[in-house]
Order: structure tokens, then sequence, then C-alpha cells
């Protein structure tokens, strides 16, 4: 096990109506003067949004509002709540919705007390100091950024461009929890969100340190539920326990519990970015897509550590088998589950042809030379070939 900070600072209120205590929360976090960040569409219908509003007055927060957030969040909005923020004199933002509303809240607070570009931390040029607080009520078992030191955005306004910063900075200081919200999540989107679980755990999981046999463990309990739980939700959307399951699932695979003492990937996720910049596609799908092409393409660097995925995440029986065979025959386990639960199987499903793969390839590797991931580094090579194997 390697040596390593773990820091996670948020407060969780999980279960029913658990909403009802924004205000309480946002006050005993220091929260007086906020910015309210949705969406457009299901916070709206389902009135998750009037009792956030009811909560926060009976509290006697002030706040103001920004909608408008969408899949894939944009840079245009962020400077928007930024400007109102600093206008206002807001205190705290409050992302209300899927990932995208806390990741595009996460970027506001870090962007009002900057005297630069926010984008300067999304693009490497500057390390992120201070932040306004953040709290989140999320309505979507996804992205796990209710826990996590990561926020990305999509730059609308330089071609697209999608980058992701890492700080502590950026944790909630609390996340509000509630299954309850997540019961009219479309099936498409419900499915989208269990991938990306999934590959979180996945982007951890494979890996070339050695001796980390507690956080192997940790991650074998939660990846198998993650499918269970996927299953159930698909089929009766409003399964309090398997809904639950798979929203605390979320937030444990990515507040980095699995992840510690242990390097880490994060290619798949690098590969995908160029999708979902570049033709908007769902986080979620484009990663059913990449993710198994990438362990296939680095199924021969560490056979014995895909066996171990194919005994330990599927159940498989490795008698009779080589290494090779066991993980070759977990990879197929995997895509078995992601098409079970319908999610595209090649960029041809996502849209996305032969000829589009130079400009992926431009996004993933902008500059020759650069490798991509740590498990396997990717040479840009190695990335075309990945990019061929999608198809």
């Amino acid at each position: 096990m390697l040596n390593f900070d773990f820091y996670s600072p948020t407060y969780f209120a999980f279960g029913r109506g658990t909403e009802a205590r924004t205000g309480e929360l946002a006050l005993r976090f220091g929260g007086r003067r906020g910015l309210v960040h949705y969406g457009s569409g299901s916070v709206i219908r389902s009135g998750l949004l009037d009792r956030v509003r009811r909560s926060l007055t009976e509290a006697g927060v002030y706040f103001t509002e920004l909608g408008g957030v969408v899949p894939n969040p944009r840079a245009s909005l962020v400077y928007e709540g930024i400007e109102i923020c600093r206008r206002e004199k807001l205190d705290f933002v409050l992302g209300v919705g899927g990932g995208s509303s806390v990741d595009s809240a996460k970027a506001i607070a870090l962007g009002v007390p900057y005297e630069g570009d926010f984008w300067d931390f999304y693009c490497g040029l500057a390390v992120p100091e201070v932040a306004l607080p953040i709290g989140s009520i999320v309505t979507l078992a996804a992205t796990g950024t209710e826990g996590s030191n990561s926020s990305v955005i999509s730059n609308d306004l330089r071609g697209n461009l999608k980058c992701g910063v890492n700080s502590d900075l950026v944790r909630p200081l609390f996340s509000i929890l509630n299954p309850e919200l997540t019961f009219t999540v479309p099936k498409y989107h419900t499915a989208c969100g269990a991938t990306d679980i999934l590959s979180h755990i996945i982007e951890r999981y494979f890996t070339n340190t050695r001796e980390v046999e507690l956080t192997d463990r940790l991650a074998e309990a939660v990846f198998p539920r993650v499918m269970e739980a996927a299953r159930v939700a698909l089929q009766n959307p409003e399964d309090y326990e398997a809904r639950a399951d798979l929203l605390w699932c979320g937030t444990l695979a990515h507040n980095n519990i699995l992840g510690t003492g242990r390097e880490q990937d994060w290619s798949s996720h690098r590969i995908e970015h160029a999708l979902s910049a570049e033709f908007d596609v769902a986080h979620g799908a484009g990663l059913a897509v990449v993710i198994p092409n990438f362990l296939t393409y680095t199924l021969e660097h560490d056979p014995a550590r895909f066996a171990r995925f194919a005994t330990k995440m599927f159940g498989l029986e490795p008698e009779g088998k080589t290494e090779l065979e066991l993980g070759r025959a977990g990879i197929e386990a995997f895509r078995a589950f992601l098409d079970e639960i319908g999610m595209p199987k090649t960029l041809g499903d996502l849209g996305i042809g032969r000829e589009h793969i130079p400009q992926l390839l431009r996004a993933v590797v902008p500059n020759n030379g650069d490798l991509v991931g740590y498990f396997q580094p990717l040479t840009e090579q190695d990335v075309t070939k990945i990019f061929e194997l999608c198809l």
C-alpha cells in the first residue's frame, strides 16, 4: 500500500425527505446568502425545487437562482453564475440535480473568489487556493460528485474542450441524498449512471500497486452490488432499497475510499471525455463503449489482475482456464451486463464513425508524446487502436 492523504469533509444527510433539511444544513455550514443552481426539468416537475426554496426561506437564508444546467455542463453558464454571486455578494453555492448541476456549482464556487478565469483551474494553468462553500442535493446515482474532489466542465466557448479539476476545495460541505428523488430517472439514464459508478471502481481497481488487499475487497463488494441494484431499479424504478444502495454506491465509488493507497488509472475517462465533449453523448454511454475495449486492449499487461476481476466481480470459476482466458471471460461478462441494461456497444451506436477518430484523438492526446493513464500508459498509437476496437 502506498502512502496517502484522505480528506472527506462532506456531511451526508441520507434518506426520505432529507431535502427538507436544506436550510438547516446551509446555516450549519455558514451559508447565509446562496446561489441555488439546477437544470431545467425534473427538479421543477417533481416539486423538489419548491421544497428547497421553502426550506431555505423558513431558515431565513437569502438565495437567488440560476437554472439551465445541461448534461456535460457548459462553461458559459459557469461564467454567468460567477457574475451573479459576485453581484449579489453570495457566500455559498448549492447544486441541485444530477452530477452536472453539482459540477457546475463547484466551478462557480472556485471562480467567484479568483481574480482570473476559472478555466485556468480546469486546463492546469492555476491551482485553486480558495472556494465558496458548496452544498449538493443529488437526484441521480452516477457521478459521485456529491462526495468527490472533482468537477468536469465542457468549455463551449473554446471548441467544447472538456477538462476536469481535482481539489479538496470542491468537496461539498454537505450533501443531501434522498433515494426517492431518483425514482423518476428514466431507465436509460439509470443505466448510464450505473455504468459511471462501475467505471469509477474499475479506474481504481486496475492498478500496478501490489498489496492492496483491503481496497481490492472493498471494490469487490461495491461492484457486484451496483449491478444487482441496477437490475432491480430498472425493473422496478420505485424499489427504495435498490435505489438507496445504488445512490450510496455512487458516493462510495468516487469519494476515493476505494482508491486509497493505490495508483489509479483514469485513461478510460480521459478517452471518453473526447466523446462527450465532441459529440455530447451521455458520459455513462460513452464509458460503456470505451471501458470494455480498454480492458481488452490491456488484458495482457496483467492477466492475474483480470483473472481476479472475473472471479470476484462476476463469480466465474477459474478451473480449467488460464489467467488470460479467465480475464477475457470476465471482460465478456462485463460486456454482457452492459448489453443487458441497454448500453451502447460501439461508436456507431453513438453516431460516431471511423472518420471521426483523428478528431477524437486530438482531444485525448493534444500534444504528441503525451502518455494517457497509468495502468498501462497509452501512447497516441495505443489510443488509436482502442478507438478502432470501439468501432
